[in-house]
């Protein structure tokens, strides 16, 4: 679901204002986009879906600006479990046991992640200690022996051997940056997320079209369940058709959250009948997010991912580094904003949440998932600030899903009443196993102002749990 071979962004305050950090990477300057452009689809597997990796970059950043730590200090249990291994836990064994067919017969995958031939069970332990010294060697340069180091060198070896178009240039070009959060007042708070080229603009536009059609329905009702649905189509809608690199769109984000824009979406909502807007249709991805807080008053939501469970199933040999596969965000149709080409930073699914009171935030948040994300923080929200609910209620809650069309998945603790008074609308109605369609939230929220301790929940779709110290 991640690793050191990631993409991540953040979420920070500070105690005192919000910062936003984008760490995601760009393709290779050198990548034939020409030939990828007469694909169907952008490769999901291979050098081709590899965008440079921003997740060593994103600690980097993060512990020089905002650090209480020496950088090293923070990598000592990561080094200890490395070599010494961990025991591998249920959920992500059961994802695990996919890596066989997904990966088969790539032979640097297999060494690292199969050992034996196999991947390891629940409760086994998996050490790597090609992914120790990896990880010593970032901890003691600061992060530079990823970018511009030995393991610069040695991934881009392992592009040239393969014939792919990564360089150590676009490693040592590559720069995390820290950026301005977008903001949209609704549902009685002020809603943060990461500007594009991450989709968190879908959860904003959701909620705003929500606020003005049916924040008041009860979200487990037939009547709040289909408002919020097709909030979330139109909004994904536009996610798809203009979300991209900032440097390609060709529409402000800003102009996407305009009130006048929101009333026109949002007037297109049927309140009784399922519509298609168009949008396109969600894959699934592997994320591992953490909202924490301390008692000085600061919070963050970060996230970080390989994307499609191991990602691209390139391993750079000698090395533990499994490379992600965010070059498959990219598309491949000539003329539109996120079509694929050299040195830009594709759409990505991995989005940080955060929300604003008067006083400092009220909710510090992530949902992983892949294209579950967006609507999965749109339903989070409207049960928490809309309705109330605590935030391990509002995580624990049974949760919906947009598949493109028409089509939406539900889990099964959805009552069998709402889903008939779905399907009357014209809603596809389908029921999914809880795990792994539908994400996994993790929240902190204050107990108390100006913030010093602080409450946290955790989704038992997942293995992470809430811990304190």
């Amino acid at each position: 679901s991640n690793g050191i071979g990631a993409d991540a962004f953040a979420l920070v305050w500070d105690g005192e204002s919000v910062h936003g950090l984008n760490a995601s990477g760009r393709s290779p300057a050198l990548l034939d986009a020409a030939r990828l452009r007469g694909a169907a689809a952008m490769p999901l597997l291979g050098w081709d879906s590899v965008t440079v990796p921003g997740a060593v970059s994103a600690w980097a950043a993060l512990s020089e600006r905002f650090g209480a730590l020496p950088f090293a200090a923070l990598f000592t249990d990561a080094v200890r479990h490395a070599r010494d291994g961990h025991p591998v836990a249920p959920v992500v064994a059961a994802m695990w046991s996919r890596a066989p067919f997904t990966y088969a017969g790539l032979e640097d995958f297999a060494e690292v992640f199969l050992p034996g031939g196999r991947p390891p069970a629940a409760g086994e332990r998996w050490a790597s200690a090609a992914h120790a010294e990896t990880l010593e060697a970032i901890a003691g340069t600061g992060g530079e022996a990823f970018y511009r180091g030995e393991l610069a060198a040695r991934t881009a070896a392992a592009a040239r051997a393969a014939g792919a178009a990564l360089r150590e240039e676009d490693l040592a070009a590559h720069q995390p940056e820290w950026v301005a959060p977008l903001a949209l007042e609704a549902l009685g708070a002020r809603l943060l997320e990461l500007p594009p080229n991450g989709q968190g603009i879908a959860a904003l536009i959701a909620a705003g079209l929500v606020d003005r059609r049916g924040a008041a329905l009860d979200p487990d009702s037939p009547d709040g369940m289909h408002v919020a649905i097709e909030a979330t189509k139109l909004a994904l809608a536009d996610a798809y058709a203009h979300v991209a690199d900032p440097a390609a769109m060709r529409v402000a984000p800003e102009a996407l959250l305009d009130a006048g824009y929101l009333d026109e979406r949002a007037g297109r909502i049927d309140l009784a009948q399922a519509g298609d807007p168009g949008h396109g249709e969600p894959r699934r991805g592997g994320t591992v997010c953490l909202a924490a807080a301390d008692r000085r008053g600061r919070a963050v939501s970060f996230i970080q991912s390989n994307y499609m469970g191991f990602g691209s199933g390139v391993v750079v040999p000698g090395t533990g580094i499994a490379l992600h596969n965010r070059g498959a965000g990219f598309v491949t149709t000539p003329g539109h904003p996120n079509v694929v080409a050299g040195g830009k930073r594709p759409f990505h699914t991995i989005i940080p949440g955060m929300v604003l009171g008067p006083a400092g935030p009220l909710l510090s948040y992530g949902l992983m998932g892949g294209h579950m994300q967006a609507q999965g923080h749109l339903q989070l929200l409207l049960r928490i600030l809309a309705h109330g609910q605590g935030p391990q209620a509002a995580a624990d809650a049974p949760r919906w899903r947009v598949d493109g069309g028409r089509r939406v998945a539900v889990e099964p603790g959805i009552p069998d009443s709402v889903r008939e008074a779905l399907a009357a609308r014209g809603h596809d109605v389908r029921v999914e196993d809880p795990v792994p369609g539908f994400g996994g939230a993790q929240l902190v929220w204050p107990l108390e102002m100006p913030a010093r301790s602080w409450g946290a929940a955790g989704d038992w779709r997942k293995d992470g749990m809430p811990a304190a110290r």
